[in-house]
């Protein structure tokens, strides 16, 4: 299992590094070896990557997230890959983001990568782009101000109790309105 951790300073407020670090799909723009990534529900997005000629295809679950504070995620399939983002109020303009990521390289090329610091130079770069993308913009592309619980961990009550998403304040971005159940009723009489 390899860990990789760094972080940059940007010059926008909290809430503007945050918002825009919650737009999945933005993430192309700024990510080096990131193809695509959907949005399926609040807490579930999919990604298509290609990282040295290497492709992948997965999906990932969001495990923790707090407004303003973090972002946590792990993969559901495939290869391992989790991580946490937080983020940091240096003074009113300036934010300080934080990336750990843990993940376990397969094959000889990812291997070899993560044992040249592959990863973490890319993770580097990552975050300078992220840095030029979100100072550039100077404001989200979209937010997603969702709360998402940690699950219990082994040991502590409710552990056998699945992972909740609070109530947010507005939908993650590719989701669409909520479905109002039928009522049975003409929706165009008066």
């Amino acid at each position: 299992m390899k860990t990789i951790q760094d972080s940059v300073d940007v010059a926008v407020p909290v809430s503007t590094a945050y918002n825009q670090w919650t737009q999945f799909e933005s993430f192309p723009a700024f990510m080096s070896g990131v193809e695509e990534v959907h949005q399926l529900t609040p807490t579930r997005t999919h990604w298509k990557t290609n990282v040295n000629g290497v492709r992948r295809e997965f999906d990932a679950e969001i495990t923790e997230q707090h407004p303003d504070e973090r972002v946590a995620w792990t993969t559901i399939d495939g290869l391992h890959h989790a991580g946490v983002v937080t983020f940091h109020r240096l003074d009113d303009q300036t934010t300080r983001v934080s990336l750990q990521l843990e993940f376990q390289p397969e094959g000889l090329t990812e291997k070899a990568g993560a044992a040249l610091g592959v990863v973490g130079m890319q993770a580097k770069g990552d975050l300078a782009r992220f840095k030029e993308f979100i100072e550039r913009e100077g404001a989200p592309t979209g937010a997603w101000r969702g709360e998402v619980d940690r699950p219990p961990q082994a040991g502590e009550p409710d552990a056998d109790r699945p992972p909740r998403a609070a109530e947010s304040h507005g939908r993650p971005p590719g989701s669409q309105p909520p479905i109002e159940p039928p009522t049975g009723r003409d929706p165009h009489a008066p």
